[in-house]
C-alpha cells in the first residue's frame, strides 16, 4: 500500500486477483469448511433432540340426536361459532386450570424434564447461596410444571377454518403425542362438564319453581271452579256455558217445531180444497199412504172389475148386478170417511205444533233472561281462567325444560362443542436440531468466513490493487523481487503402519509392556528424517512385534475367552472414550447371545453404553442407587438390541454419588450372584479409580482400545503393573485387528 501513494496512480482492485487468492488458499478454505461443518455436526449431535407432534380440533355446535329435530321445530338451532368463539376457545386451550389438569394426570411433576429446578446442580445452589438468583424451589412444584408447560406449548387457529392445533415440544417422542391427546381430552372433557354444570344448575333452579307453580295452578283452578258454581256458569263444551247451551238447544227446538207446525197446516190444506171442490181424494199422498185406504181401494178395484165381467152375461137390473153396485157404494163411502178422519189427523198435529211453538217462545224468552245475567258474570270467569291458564302453561313449560335438563345430567348426552379430527401420533423424525442442514449451514459459514479473511487480508495487504492501466502496482512487484518469494515445496506425509496377523486370544504382560515403553519413547523422539528411520528400528516396531506375538484381540475373541474361563466380574477400561464403550457394549452383546445372563455397569462420564442400550437417557441407574434415590428393581433394564441388562449411569448429582464408590464393589459382588458375567464400564478410567473399585483384589481387566493412542496405552498398561494388576486382557474391536498407529512424518 505504501507503494501505491508513492506512485501516485490510480488504483483498482483486482478481481480476478481476490479470486486468485482464494484459489491458492483453496486448502485452508477447505480446512476451514470442513472444521466448521463438523464443529456443526458434533454440536448439533450433542444437543438433546427434540420431537413435536400435533393434534387437531373441529369447533362446531353439538347437539345430541334426540333433541336436534325438536330445537329446530322450535326454532333454536344454535349459530356456529365466530372467529371471536374460536379465539376463546384457543385461550381456553392455553388456560393454567387445564394444563395443571393434564400435568396432574400425566404426573408431569415427577419427570425431570418439566421440574429440573427439583434437582438443582452444584453451580445453581452456589448462586443461591450469594444471591445472584432466585431460589426456584420458592416456586410450588405445579408453578414450575406449568412455567416449562407453556414454554413447549403452542395453540393456535388454523387460518380461515374452525380447526385449533396444539403442537408440544418435547425431548421423549412418546411424552410429544401424549400430551396433546391429553390436553384435547381434557378440554373436551371440561366442554361437556360445562354443559352438565348448567343442565344441573337448571335442574336445582327448577324444582322449586316448579312446586310453586303447581300450587299456585291449583289455586287459580279452584277460583275458577266456585266462581263457576256460584254464578251458575256451569260448562257443557268449549268455550260454552249451560245458559248458553240449553239457549241454542230452544232455538233448535222451536224453530224445528215451527217448521212441523207449518207442514202439518198445509197438509191439512191441501185435503181440505180436495175434498171441498170433490176431487179424487186418491190423489194425495197423505190418503194414498194409509193403509186403510189401499185395501178399499182394492175391495173397490175388485168389485168393479166383477161388474164389468157380469155385465157382458147380465141385465142392468140383475140382482147380482144390483148388489155389486150397492157394496161399491159403500166402499166410496168408506174411503171418503177415512179422508176425513185423515184430515182431523192433520188438523190436530197443527193445532199442537202451534201449542208447542207458543210454549217454546216462552221458555225462549226466559232463557234470554237467564243468558243475558250469565254474560255479565262470564267476565269475571274468563279473567279467572286466564289466571289459571297463564299459569297452566308456565308449568308446562318448566316441566318441559326439566324433563329436558334431567335428561342431559349423563355425561354422553352433553357432547362438547368441538371433535378431534386429527389425533397426534408418536413423532419418528427429530424436530430439532436437524443435523443436516445445520452441518450444511456450518460448512458454509466456514467457507465465507475464510474467504472473507484472504479477501480482506489481500485487500489490506494491497497485493490485490492494482493500477488503472492494468499493470502490477510497481511498488508490489518490486517487493516481490525483493523478498524473493518462492513457492513452498509440497511435503509428502508416509505413514508407517504396522501389519497384524490374527491369533488365538491371550493375555498381556505389562512386564512386557514396560520392557517396548523406553525404547519406544526414545525412539520417538529422536526420529526426524528419513534417513535415521532406515537406520534405527520403528518406533512402534516393539508394541507391533508385541501385538504379532499375542494374538486376536476382537470383541469376538475376548467374548469367547471370558465364557470359556468362566468369568463374572469384569472392569473394562477405555482409553479411547466412546470408542472403547461402544467395543464393550458389543462384548456384552456378544455374550448374551451365548445365552449368558449378562449385565453391563455404565460408570462413564458420556454414558456411553446407556445411550446405546437403554431406551431412554433419563431412566434410573447406578448413581440413584448409590445416593438412595432408586432400588435395585428401578435401575436394571433391558437392551434394546439383545437379552443383556444394562444399570444406566443415572440422573442423580454425580458428586454425590461418587461418595458412595466403597458401597458400588458389594453391589457387584451381589448382581455377580444373579448373573452369569457382570461387566463395569469405567471409560477412560485412573488406575487409582479402578483399584477402589475392586479394593486391591484380583479382578479382571479389559483394556479396551480401538483407536488409542500407542503412548496412552503403554503408560496405562505400565501403570497397571505398578498398581499390583498382573494381567490385563486387550479388546481392539470388532473386527480383531489391533489398532493401527501414525508413524512418523518426512520431507519429501
Amino acid at each position: 500500500m505504501s507503494g501505491v501513494h508513492e506512485s501516485q496512480q490510480d488504483v483498482d482492485i483486482d478481481l480476478g486477483g481476490l479470486f486468485g487468492a482464494i484459489w491458492r488458499n483453496r486448502m485452508r478454505v477447505l480446512l476451514a469448511t470442513v472444521a466448521c461443518a463438523g464443529v456443526a455436526f458434533v454440536g448439533a449431535n450433542l444437543i438433546t433432540p427434540k420431537y413435536k407432534s400435533e393434534s387437531r380440533l373441529l369447533i362446531e355446535t353439538r347437539e345430541p340426536a334426540f333433541t336436534t329435530g325438536s330445537d329446530r321445530a322450535q326454532g333454536r338451532e344454535q349459530p356456529a361459532f365466530d372467529e371471536l368463539g374460536i379465539a376463546s376457545q384457543v385461550q381456553l386451550l392455553k388456560s393454567a386450570d387445564l394444563i395443571k389438569q393434564v400435568a396432574r394426570n400425566m404426573k408431569l411433576h415427577e419427570l425431570e424434564e418439566f421440574d429440573a429446578a427439583a434437582k438443582p446442580s452444584a453451580i445453581s445452589d452456589v448462586l443461591v447461596l450469594l444471591g445472584v438468583k432466585k431460589n426456584p424451589l420458592e416456586l410450588p412444584p405445579e408453578e414450575r410444571v406449568l412455567k416449562e408447560f407453556n414454554e413447549k406449548l403452542t395453540v393456535y387457529q388454523v387460518e380461515k377454518s374452525r380447526v385449533i392445533a396444539i403442537e408440544f415440544t418435547s425431548k421423549d417422542p412418546t411424552l410429544a403425542a401424549a400430551i396433546p391427546n391429553e390436553m384435547a381430552k381434557v378440554y373436551l372433557s371440561l366442554q361437556s362438564g360445562a354443559k352438565l354444570d348448567t343442565n344441573s344448575e337448571a335442574t336445582r333452579w327448577l324444582e322449586p319453581e316448579i312446586a310453586n307453580l303447581r300450587e299456585k295452578v291449583r289455586e287459580a283452578e279452584q277460583k275458577v271452579a266456585e266462581y263457576r258454581s256460584q254464578s251458575d256458569l256451569l260448562p257443557t263444551g268449549e268455550n260454552s256455558t249451560f245458559a248458553v247451551r240449553q239457549l241454542n238447544d230452544i232455538s233448535t227446538e222451536l224453530t224445528r217445531v215451527r217448521g212441523e207446525r207449518a207442514t202439518a197446516e198445509a197438509r191439512a190444506e191441501g185435503v181440505r180444497a180436495v175434498l171441498k171442490n170433490g176431487g179424487a181424494p186418491d190423489t194425495l199422498s197423505e190418503v194414498v199412504g194409509s193403509q186403510m185406504i189401499q185395501r178399499l181401494k182394492e175391495s173397490e178395484a175388485q168389485i168393479q172389475g166383477q161388474i164389468s165381467d157380469l155385465s157382458t152375461s147380465l141385465l142392468e137390473g140383475h140382482p147380482r148386478l144390483k148388489g155389486l153396485r150397492s157394496q161399491l157404494v159403500g166402499i166410496r163411502a168408506q174411503i171418503k170417511s177415512e179422508t176425513q178422519k185423515i184430515l182431523s189427523s192433520l188438523e190436530n198435529e197443527a193445532k199442537t205444533a202451534r201449542l208447542r211453538e207458543t210454549q217454546l217462545a216462552q221458555q225462549l224468552n226466559t232463557v234470554k233472561a237467564d243468558t243475558a245475567r250469565a254474560g255479565e258474570d262470564e267476565v269475571g270467569l274468563k279473567a279467572l281462567e286466564r289466571e289459571a291458564t297463564a299459569q297452566r302453561q308456565l308449568l308446562e313449560t318448566y316441566l318441559a325444560r326439566y324433563r329436558e335438563a334431567t335428561s342431559r345430567t349423563d355425561s354422553n348426552s352433553t357432547p362438547a362443542d368441538a371433535r378431534v379430527i386429527s389425533a397426534a401420533v408418536e413423532p419418528t423424525e427429530v424436530d430439532f436440531p436437524k443435523v443436516i442442514p445445520i452441518t450444511i449451514v456450518g460448512g458454509v459459514a466456514g467457507f465465507a468466513l475464510s474467504a472473507i479473511v484472504i479477501l480482506l487480508s489481500e485487500l489490506f495487504s494491497g497485493r490485490a490493487l492494482k493500477p488503472v492501466g492494468g499493470v502490477a502496482a510497481p511498488s508490489t512487484r518490486r517487493r516481490e523481487e525483493e523478498e524473493g518469494i518462492e513457492a513452498e515445496p509440497a511435503v509428502a506425509v508416509a505413514v508407517v503402519e504396522p501389519v497384524v496377523r490374527k491369533v488365538p486370544v491371550n493375555r498381556i504382560d505389562p512386564g512386557a509392556v514396560k520392557d517396548i515403553h523406553a525404547p519406544a519413547k526414545s525412539l520417538l523422539s529422536g526420529i526426524e528424517t528419513d534417513e535415521d528411520e532406515e537406520e534405527g528400528e520403528s518406533p512402534h516396531s516393539s508394541l507391533v512385534d508385541a501385538f504379532e506375538e499375542e494374538s486376536d484381540f476382537s470383541v469376538a475373541a475376548v467374548a469367547r475367552h471370558m465364557i470359556d474361563n468362566n468369568i463374572s466380574v469384569a472392569i473394562s477400561v477405555s482409553p479411547s472414550g466412546d470408542s472403547g464403550s461402544t467395543a464393550t457394549v458389543m462384548l456384552a452383546r456378544r455374550i448374551a447371545e451365548e445365552h449368558r445372563k449378562t449385565l453391563i455397569i455404565d460408570l462413564t462420564g458420556s454414558g456411553c453404553p446407556t445411550r446405546l442400550m437403554a431406551q431412554s437417557t433419563h431412566v434410573p441407574g447406578i448413581t440413584d442407587l448409590l445416593v438412595g434415590d432408586a432400588a435395585f428393581s428401578e435401575i436394571i433394564h433391558g437392551d434394546r438390541l439383545s437379552d443383556a441388562h444394562i444399570i444406566p449411569r443415572g440422573n442423580a448429582n454425580i458428586k454425590r454419588a461418587m461418595r458412595g464408590i466403597d458401597r458400588l464393589s458389594m453391589v457387584i459382588d451381589s448382581l455377580s450372584d444373579a448373573y452369569d458375567t457382570v461387566i463395569v464400564e469405567c471409560g477412560p478410567a485412573e488406575v487409582e479409580g479402578v483399584r477402589r473399585l475392586t479394593r486391591g483384589q484380583e479382578t479382571d481387566i479389559i483394556l479396551s482400545i480401538p483407536d488409542a493412542d500407542e503412548d496412552a496405552i503403554v503408560d496405562l498398561i505400565g501403570a497397571f503393573g505398578e498398581a499390583g494388576y498382573t494381567e490385563i486382557v486387550l479388546m481392539t474391536g470388532e473386527d480383531g485387528e489391533p489398532p493401527r498407529y501414525p508413524g512418523h512424518r518426512a520431507a519429501a
